[in-house]
């Protein structure tokens, strides 16, 4: 994890109430920091008078060590966001509130992020009294209507893919190497005659946006994204398109002995009873209005369900929009300081 524990022009520098942030699939806690002080959603919480605390999920580039086992091996990457959501997230709430010495924090998730706190509060209902509030921003778990084009593509093959990945020795993708980063430099900085097609593969999974994307942003970004991630973790998804519910990860026969079923079982969602908040567009790709809505009527606490007002909002502009503050974060923190004063 990284931490801001305090902004550069905050006057209270303890005792500050505690957040912790948590990125999407193939990113990293660079996702809440890239932008920049007045832009990223990391700083501009520290300048509100948040101690923050920025996770990493497993398998990310800031997230590869283990105890025993090298990230070379395949064995290293059988994980999906399950596995995030059941071990790890709780292993860093609970680090983070004794650091701090807090009995409950904030909670914001983008993406994966909110995957993972939805299985957290499902299989560890315990957590649920930790958190004071959580905010999902582009909230994934059912993807019926999912319209990102390379999901929807592997989602039929997704365990047959993940296994051969790794049987061969490849189970991790996308990680950030050297090269990218220096392909977003050289190839894709401002005025690069190369920049519209840097700008249409990164939106090629996050979503396109025309309109609130800076480009010249664009050689930061992929300085830092993809991070890395398991196979699993978007063969995981891959399954919720298909099978248009929200299981467990379907390891086919070894279920049996897994989950005692020859099916993996639904998380139950209406274990999720800590206060929730969606922030969602209805031009994202990855969550479609009516998977956000099932979602919403299953879980616990639903407190809000706020729509993006702009048309054009994509999944990636929750992080890299120029118009993110004023659109998203402002009434997030509105929201946090809020259940603050309850």
């Amino acid at each position: 994890m990284h931490r801001i524990p305090y902004g550069r022009y905050s006057k209270r520098k303890t005792n500050r109430p505690v957040v912790l942030v948590m990125h999407g699939l193939l990113s990293s806690s660079a996702s809440f920091v890239m932008m920049g002080p007045e832009k990223a959603l990391a700083y501009i919480l520290a300048e509100a008078g948040y101690d923050v605390w920025l996770g990493n999920a497993r398998g990310n580039r800031y997230s590869r060590q283990h105890a025993y086992i090298n990230p070379t091996s395949p064995k290293f990457w059988k994980f999906s966001w399950d596995e995030i959501g059941d071990v790890d997230l709780p292993a860093m709430i609970d680090y983070v509130l004794a650091m701090t010495g807090r009995n409950k924090l904030h909670y914001i998730g983008h993406s994966q992020g909110t995957t993972a706190f939805w299985v957290m509060c499902s299989l560890r209902a315990e957590y649920n009294h930790k958190i004071i509030s959580m905010h999902a921003l582009a909230p994934v778990a059912y993807l019926s209507h999912n319209k990102c084009p390379l999901l929807r593509v592997i989602a039929p093959f997704s365990n047959t893919i993940a296994t051969f990945l790794h049987y061969i020795g490849k189970a991790e993708i996308m990680t950030n190497k050297s090269l990218l980063s220096w392909a977003g430099d050289a190839i894709c900085r401002n005025l690069a005659i190369f920049q519209e097609l840097c700008t249409n593969i990164y939106f090629l999974i996050g979503g396109w946006s025309s309109v609130d994307v800076n480009r010249t942003m664009i050689p930061v970004i992929l300085g830092h994204n993809p991070a890395g991630a398991s196979v699993y973790q978007l063969a995981h998804y891959g399954q919720l398109v298909a099978s248009k519910e929200f299981y467990r990860f379907d390891h086919g026969w070894a279920n049996l002995w897994i989950y005692y079923s020859w099916t993996p079982p639904k998380y139950d969602l209406h274990k999720v009873t800590a206060p929730v908040f969606f922030h969602y567009s209805l031009s994202d790709s990855w969550t479609q209005a009516k998977d956000v809505e099932r979602l919403g009527r299953e879980l616990g606490n639903l407190r809000t369900k706020r729509v993006i007002p702009m048309a054009t909002y994509s999944h990636s502009d929750f992080l890299i929009g120029i118009n993110a503050k004023r659109l998203v974060y402002d009434q997030v923190i509105s929201d946090m300081r809020r259940m603050e004063r309850k």
